[in-house]
């Protein structure tokens, strides 16, 4: 994109000003809640986590939203897309005032978070403007960067109004000025220099524009951001608070210090931005990271007594940050994040020209989200720890683990790259060897399957079991806590606990939908090793709530969708293995990968029973809780171990992914070219029959612990509820090779009508009407549902790549080229079916609890589930295998 010449230095001036004014506005609103949240946690009586949650929904909104708001300005420009985004913003802030609950509250604080949204706005609306003179650019975006002193303009400012005017009058002060600033920049702002330009995005479609997202570099540039803004953003919010608490300040002092840390975090970004133009962002990010580390382990020491026993007395000692201390380390670590703000977004013009928005939407994102993050976990800190100090202890591991990896991606970089004589860059990014990449990958050639093909396959393969078992594991440990809760305190009814068992399946199926196509964008190398690490942000994170029992239900809530990360590896993983195999092997291949990878949920409901009965890690673990009720009680329980028992295994099975596995080349492809498997309609048939057989596994054994506690209480499900799902993995490998053998279609019908039997098993042992029923019996014929959901798991994973590849030979003969279609669309057919039986997770506890709620009996639930695979039976015999089906398999 080539800038016109006509641009003159006034007029780059006056976009700069005017954008800079108007991101210096959304930024103050963007933090209101840091002063008014002060006074609306005494009104609405909140707990910490509570006003922590409330503080950092803003910024969730803002952060999600900048991806989109990054497109949508690359394609219709940004002052369009600015002014509608602030008149809106303004919109959402004055219907704060009329929020009366807390759930209102929430809602009104996504439509606010909407202002944090801007920044890429302007960043890309700035970009434009200085396109044609790089060595101005960084400082420039420096400048527009400034604005987040917004956020001390509201600790300066909101205080005084808080006092005269309440929140509400606050808030309706801000709304009404952020609307006339949208006004004012729709007709003082012009178009920028690229908007002749646009007509080539604007006939892109979405996923095309995303396609620099695959480039690894844009995802260091979002860790580095995680920490350099999103810590930024969580402190402004939190320092007011923390002074009010740890050195006992008032609102209005306490906002005038707080401002001494956004100030310099904010102003000193045009330094940052110069310097890195300059001197280079490679080295500006060097200092920012060390000099955070130092501050942050400063910070994190809490006020300490010291006893020294001396030979003829004692010597007492006292160790605190003193207020000054604080202030004055707070002020440094600001002055380098600014710095860090400003080397991060340096190089997005540079490297990504035609994509800032989308590719600095994306940065942005992920740095806002850690804004939201970070936030609501210091106030969970606080709950549990009980320490203030605990915010910065956890910011510098993040500071430490975000330099260690950005030295050792230099490093490597220069032993990769630079080795190869290639082009220096500032930020050169984590490369792939050529090792890990292979370009040469003929599976169904037999030489070479024999000679080199199927071991790189095995290993690939090996290496996938074990994160898939995490990824369940993590999945599905809700299973297992809900179980517990009750007795140890947890305030949550029946109902409320059905859905903290099942919204992990609903998060996880939806994930499951985008991560289906993320093997050939990515690679599955990576994808695999950045999906299995992802799964540390839910167990750590549980490990800590379930420590208190007065931690909110919308945290258990958030917590249960977090841990969808490890139902969306299924479908990613899936597609990866289904490109090693050749075609008469793959149905043993994804059943050993499914099967085993399965196992994941009887081991977490093997081992999580064990461990939480122990102090597994000792004081590093927590305090334990105390059963409260049954003939356990006085029991000390660990529940926190049920999830940081995961935490190292996840990172050796990430680290294992990342140095073991292999990317296919040929196996790369845009989601345009895979996303014609919507209209196949195979691939909805398939939905329907693996919801059936997957969907049901995964139901039954997210369900069957919390089902079989209340049907039979003189029982502990958890002692055998392991069981179920360890059969049901095990006989998926055996469902895959036999239906090599004998048809994918063949077992799979038979599969459903033993499924129907397995139901009325169930249904004839239930208590009913007065009777207590009879355990073994319904214990007995779940294990045959489960051995059934197993062997269908195999059968129709195996039709699907039958299906498609001859289709696709049908459509363009015995070919390499039919070959190489019908091995992309069964991979990602293969992965989407996973994302759509995933909701099977969701959809069948929630049966049982809403059955009981309604009917006071399950037995309505599992009558429709013998509907339901008849009708599974009867598709399956009609389209595969009768006589003369359409499409034998």
């Amino acid at each position: 994109m080539n800038q016109p010449l006509s641009v003159t230095g006034g007029q780059r001036n006056r976009a700069l000003a005017i954008s800079t004014l108007a991101f210096t506005l959304c930024f103050a609103v963007w933090t209101i809640f840091s002063i008014i949240g002060i006074q609306i946690k005494a009104d609405f009586n909140l707990t910490d986590t509570q006003l922590g949650l409330l503080m950092a929904t803003p910024v969730l909104t803002g952060s999600i939203s900048r991806m989109f708001l990054g497109i949508w300005t690359d394609r219709y420009g940004g002052r369009k897309v600015f002014s509608i985004l602030m008149l809106l913003t303004a919109a959402c802030v004055y219907l704060l005032t009329f929020a009366n609950s807390y759930i209102m509250l929430l809602i009104a604080a996504l439509g606010v978070g909407l202002a944090g949204g801007s920044f890429i706005v302007g960043v890309t609306y700035t970009a434009a403007w200085f396109n044609d003179v790089k060595e101005k650019q960084g400082t420039a975006l420096g400048i527009f960067g400034a604005g987040n002193v917004g956020s001390a303009v509201t600790n300066f400012g909101a205080p005084f109004l808080l006092i005269a005017l309440g929140w509400q009058g606050t808030a309706q002060i801000y709304a009404t000025v952020l609307a006339i600033a949208g006004v004012v920049f729709l007709f003082l702002a012009k178009d920028d220099p690229l908007k002749e330009t646009r007509q080539e995005l604007q006939q892109k479609g979405f996923w095309e524009q995303l396609s620099p997202l695959g480039d690894l570099r844009v995802w260091r540039f979002s860790l580095y951001y995680f920490f350099v803004f999103g810590a930024f953003v969580a402190l402004a919010l939190w320092l007011p608070h923390y002074l009010i608490g740890v050195y006992e300040l008032d609102i209005k002092t306490a906002g005038m210090i707080a401002a001494l840390y956004t100030i310099p975090a904010s102003l000193f970004r045009i330094l940052g931005g110069w310097m890195s133009d300059k001197y280079g962002a490679r080295r500006v990010m060097y200092w920012t990271f060390i000099a955070s580390v130092i501050c942050t382990f400063l910070l994190s020491y809490p006020s300490t007594e010291y006893a020294v026993k001396g030979v003829n007395q004692t010597y007492n000692f006292h160790f605190e940050i003193t207020l000054l201390g604080f202030v004055f380390l707070t002020f440094a670590l600001g002055f380098f994040m600014s710095l860090g703000k400003a080397a991060v977004f340096k190089h997005i013009p540079v490297y990504y020209p035609k994509s800032v928005g989308a590719v600095g939407g994306v940065v942005g994102m992920i740095g806002g989200l850690g804004g939201f993050l970070l936030p609501l976990t210091f106030g969970m800190l606080n709950d549990v720890i009980g320490v203030w100090q605990s915010s910065f202890m956890l910011l510098f591991v993040i500071a430490a683990a975000a330099l260690a990896w950005m030295h050792f991606a230099i490093l490597r970089a220069e032993r990769v790259e630079y080795r190869e004589d290639r082009e220096e860059r500032d930020l050169p990014e984590l490369s792939t060897p050529n090792s890990m990449v292979l370009d040469d990958w003929r599976p169904e050639d037999k030489t070479f399957w024999e000679e080199k093909g199927k071991r790189i396959a095995t290993r690939n393969l090996w290496i996938s079991i074990p994160n898939l078992f995490l990824a369940f594991a993590v999945w599905t440990i809700w299973s297992i806590l809900v179980v517990k809760m009750p007795a140890l305190g947890f305030p949550y009814s029946q109902n409320e606990l059905f859905w903290l068992a099942a919204l992990p399946a609903l998060s996880g199926a939806t994930l499951r939908i985008f991560y289906s196509f993320m093997v050939p964008i990515f690679g599955g190398r990576r994808w695999t090793a950045i999906s299995t690490a992802s799964l540390l942000l839910p167990c750590i994170w549980i490990g800590f709530a379930v420590q208190n029992t007065d931690t909110p239900y919308m945290i258990m809530l958030i917590l249960a969708l977090l841990c969808g990360f490890g139902g969306g590896n299924f479908s990613s993983s899936m597609s990866n293995i289904s490109f090693f195999y050749p075609h008469k092997e793959k149905g043993g291949a994804l059943g050993m990968n499914a099967g085993l990878g399965n196992l994941g949920v009887s081991g977490m409901q093997l081992l999580a029973p064990l461990v939480i009965a122990a102090s597994v890690f000792g004081g590093m673990g927590g305090d334990p809780l105390v059963i409260q009720e049954g003939a356990n009680a006085g029991q000390e329980v660990w529940l926190q171990n049920a999830a940081f028992l995961w935490v190292p295994l996840i990172v050796i099975g990430s680290v294992a992914a990342w140095f073991g596995m292999n990317d296919i080349s040929s196996a790369k492809a845009s989601f345009s070219d895979q996303a014609v498997i919507f209209k196949r309609s195979h691939n909805w048939i398939m939905c329907i029959l693996y919801l059936g057989t997957f969907g049901s596994f995964i139901g039954f054994a997210a369900g069957f612990p919390l089902l079989s506690g209340m049907l039979f209480p003189e029982v502990d499900p958890t002692a055998y509820a392991f069981l179920g799902p360890l059969v049901g993995a095990l006989a998926r490998p055996v469902g895959g090779i036999v239906a090599d053998k004998l048809g994918g279609a063949r077992v799979t019908f038979w599969n459903f009508l033993l499924m129907i039997a397995g139901v009325a098993g169930v249904m004839y042992f239930l208590p009913i009407a007065g009777t207590e029923g009879n355990f073994w019996g319904f214990f007995a014929a779940f294990m045959v549902l489960f051995i059934a959901t197993g062997i269908g798991n195999g059968s129709t994973f195996r039709m699907v790549p039958v299906i498609f590849l001859n289709q696709r030979k049908r459509e363009l003969g015995d070919t390499n080229e039919a070959i190489k279609q019908g091995n992309k669309e069964s991979a990602a057919v293969i992965g989407f079916i996973s994302a759509f039986a995933a909701y099977g997770g969701f959809f069948i506890p929630k049966a049982y609890g809403s059955s009981i709620s309604l009917t006071g009996s399950v037995s309505a639930a599992l009558v429709s589930f013998i509907v339901f695979y008849a009708i599974c039976s009867v598709i399956t015999w009609w389209f595969y295998s009768r006589k003369n089906a359409p499409d034998p398999c």
